[in-house]
C-alpha cells in the first residue's frame, strides 16, 4: 500500500450526497452541513468559494474564484459560502443532512427541486455544478484530513477532468445501483484531485516520508501489519539501522516517534473496522495489536474520548457529555 492509498483508505464513499445544482445569479449558498469533505465542481459558468475567516490563519478567508473545470475540496467542520460574488449576501443555508431553508428557517428542499438531483433557482441557470459530500468519514481518513488545508482547489489542466465528466453526467441518471455508481465516481475523483495536489509542493513533510529508504519502508513495515508486536529495537533491526538512528529520522520526517505513530494508526483501523464490520471488539483487538478488547478500550477512549461500544453506535464525545 503506497502513501495515498493509504491515506484514501477513510474516505470512502457509501450513500454520499451527490447533487447537481442549476443557479442564476444573484445567488449565494450557506454551506454548515458540518460534513467532513465535500467535492464541488464547476460545470458551466463561474462561482466563488469565500471561506469563514480563520483568526489562526487571516489568509485562508481569501475568496477563490472557480471557472468551468475547475475543482474544489473542503475540510470541514467550518462553514463557508458559495456565491456567484464575493459580495453577494447568503440566501440559502445548508445544513446538516444537507436540509435546505432560507435565512429565517423555512425549508426550501422541495421547492428548489429540478429534477433527479438537481436543485436550484432555473433549470437553465448560467452555472452549474457538482457536489459530492461525504457525510460521515472513517476514522483512519482523519489523518487525510489533518494533512489537507481547509481549500483544495486545482483548475482546468491541472488534473485529468474525464472523471468529472462521468460524475456529472452520471449525477442526473436514476438507473438500478444509481447510489453505489455516484459513491465509486466520488470516490475517483477525490482520488484523482488528490494524487495531483500531492504531487505539487503543497504535501506535508511526513508525506514525503514515504520515499526515504529507511523511514518509508518502517511505516510500511508498520501499516501492513499493525498486529505484529513492534517495538523500535525489532524495527530498526527490520530495516538495518540502529534504534537510535531509526528513532531520530523517523522522528524528523513523520512528525512524530514510530510507536507513537503506530499506536495512532492501529487505533484509527480499529475506529474504521467497529463501523465498517460486524466483528466483535475482543477480535478487532487483536486484529490491530491489542491483547484483548479491554486493553483497546482504554486506549481508544483515551485516543477519541469515547467507548469502542459507543464510537460503533456512532455517540461523539459531545453527544455523551450531553447525554451525561
Amino acid at each position: 500500500m503506497d502513501v495515498l492509498a493509504s491515506l484514501l483508505e477513510g474516505p470512502r464513499a457509501r450513500g454520499a450526497f451527490v447533487v447537481c445544482s442549476l443557479l442564476d445569479p444573484p445567488w449565494s449558498l450557506r454551506i454548515q452541513d458540518e460534513s467532513p469533505l465535500t467535492v464541488l465542481s464547476i460545470v458551466r459558468g463561474t462561482a466563488w468559494i469565500v471561506p469563514d475567516a480563520d483568526p489562526k490563519r487571516p489568509e485562508s478567508a481569501a475568496p477563490r474564484r472557480l471557472e468551468a473545470g475547475d475543482i474544489a475540496i473542503s475540510r470541514g467542520p467550518r462553514p463557508y459560502t458559495v456565491a456567484d460574488s464575493p459580495e453577494t449576501t447568503p440566501q440559502i443555508l445548508i445544513h446538516p443532512g444537507q436540509v435546505t431553508t432560507t435565512l429565517d428557517g423555512e425549508l426550501l428542499c422541495e421547492a428548489l427541486t429540478l429534477g433527479v438531483r438537481q436543485w436550484g433557482t432555473d433549470p437553465d441557470g448560467a452555472t452549474m455544478m457538482v457536489t459530492g459530500t461525504y457525510e460521515s468519514a472513517g476514522a483512519v481518513s482523519q489523518r487525510l484530513l489533518r494533512a489537507l488545508p481547509p481549500f483544495v482547489v486545482l483548475r482546468r489542466g491541472e488534473f485529468d477532468g474525464r472523471v468529472l465528466d462521468l460524475l456529472a453526467d452520471e449525477a442526473t441518471r436514476d438507473e438500478p445501483a444509481q447510489g453505489a455508481v455516484l459513491d465509486r465516481l466520488l470516490d475517483l475523483v477525490l482520488i484523482t484531485a488528490l494524487r495531483a495536489w500531492f504531487a505539487g509542493n503543497e504535501a506535508p513533510a511526513w508525506y514525503h516520508a514515504y520515499s526515504d529508504p529507511l523511514v518509508g519502508k518502517a511505516l510500511r513495515l508498520l501499516q501492513h501489519n499493525p498486529a505484529h508486536g513492534w517495538t523500535v529495537a525489532g524495527l530498526a533491526e527490520a530495516v538495518g539501522v540502529s534504534r537510535a538512528a531509526l528513532a531520530r529520522r523517523f522522528t524528523d520526517l513523520v512528525g512524530e516517534p514510530p510507536m507513537a505513530f503506530l499506536t495512532e494508526w492501529r487505533l484509527e483501523l480499529a475506529a474504521d473496522l467497529l463501523q465498517g464490520s460486524q466483528a466483535t471488539i475482543e477480535a478487532i483487538a487483536r486484529q490491530v495489536g491489542y491483547g484483548s478488547a479491554f486493553a483497546l478500550s482504554a486506549a481508544f477512549k483515551r485516543h477519541f474520548g469515547v467507548s469502542p461500544r459507543d464510537h460503533r453506535h456512532g455517540a461523539t464525545p459531545a453527544e455523551l457529555s450531553s447525554a451525561g
